[in-house]
């Protein structure tokens, strides 16, 4: 550690401008990003949080969060993973082109999903793909900071390449008694971890955790995924207010051809001066989006807040509010991407 560390300002939340000091490959198609302050600064974030990279693509503001990969208990740096996706905006745009060198914007930490605010005893982690980010820092936090912490980690991937942090996680697993570390991997296999062939199910869960019911459960990975296991936990008689998910992900932009807006639209969308038509069942960011105003739509699952914006009139239903205090619902405030239309809306991005 240097002079200037001793002397660093802590960031707990807000903007901060980073600078990127080192990039690796953990898989084919998943690349870390190291962070320092341009400014010297020491993070204080909750493990299992996520910061916002403000970024500008092609003349565009674009917002995405991903969740913080390194630990609190390592605070001098930060790091975020992220899984390259076919028309993912930003997780190319990050991929191809942010270096050594380079600078970036970031909001935050923000999050619900973490170790601080959500109490456990013995900890079950249940990912895929890249939803083993929060985990793998929640596991280097408890490991570096709790001597004994007793965790099941339970990870899905499509094969063996497909293994994030899998090195460091067995180390972590040899090094600490009570640290079980199982794959399921849908094809290939692997020597050194103990491993179930197919997608997760409930005769593997309970032959890698027996103890599966006594644990509070943290799931994160793709939305079918999370769905598949809280379904298959429910029906298992899980204690369900033991149980806690997040999804992230760089949605690909796949706009409906013209027609197919024409034929399914019920509703109109207006701000200012512009109207756009939408189904019952796509969301008001897909029509913010789709004409291209402006807004920024980091988590896009009704989380971060980044997309807030005001219903003037109209009907609308939302998924998620998590973010908004009741006086913000009461004026009319939604979140973009977590919310329907059930009437024509008149939309102010202002508030």
């Amino acid at each position: 550690m240097n002079s200037q560390q001793y002397h660093s300002a802590t960031w707990q939340h807000g903007e901060v401008r980073l600078r990127c000091v080192e990039r690796w490959q953990e898989t084919h198609d998943v690349t870390s990003f190291r962070f320092q302050g341009e400014q010297s600064v020491k993070f204080h974030f909750k493990p299992g949080q996520f910061i916002t990279l403000m970024l500008n693509i092609n003349g565009k503001a674009v917002g995405r969060s991903y969740t913080i990969s390194s630990s609190p208990s390592r605070p001098y740096s930060i790091v975020v993973t992220i899984k390259r996706i076919e028309g993912g905006v930003a997780s190319n745009y990050l991929v191809d082109h942010l270096q050594p060198g380079h600078s970036v914007t970031a909001r935050g930490p923000d999050g619900a999903f973490n170790l601080v605010d959500i109490n456990a005893d013995k900890y079950l982690f249940l990912s895929a793909g890249s939803g083993i980010t929060p985990m793998y820092s929640m596991s280097r936090w408890l490991t570096d900071t709790q001597v004994g912490s007793n965790i099941a980690f339970f990870h899905s991937a499509k094969s063996p390449q497909d293994l994030i942090f899998h090195q460091p996680l067995q180390q972590l697993a040899q090094r600490n008694e009570h640290f079980s570390l199982t794959y399921c991997l849908e094809e290939g296999e692997i020597n050194d971890t103990d491993t179930y062939q197919g997608r997760i199910s409930l005769a593997s869960l309970v032959s890698a955790v027996a103890d599966y019911k006594e644990r509070t459960i943290f799931v994160c990975g793709p939305a079918p995924y999370m769905q598949a296991v809280k379904t298959m936990l429910e029906q298992a008689g899980f204690d369900m207010s033991r149980y806690h998910q997040e999804s992230f992900g760089d949605a690909p932009v796949v706009p409906l051809p013209s027609a197919a807006v024409a034929d399914s639209a019920k509703f109109m969308l207006h701000i200012g001066d512009v109207k756009t038509p939408l189904s019952a069942k796509q969301t008001v960011l897909e029509g913010i989006e789709a004409e291209g105003l402006p807004i920024i739509a980091a988590c896009r699952s009704g989380v971060c807040g980044a997309c807030k914006c005001k219903v003037e009139r109209g009907e609308t239903q939302s998924s998620s509010s998590m973010t908004l205090t009741p006086d913000e619902i009461e004026q009319g405030y939604i979140l973009a991407c977590s919310t329907t239309l059930k009437s024509d809306v008149l939309l102010s991005l202002n508030g």
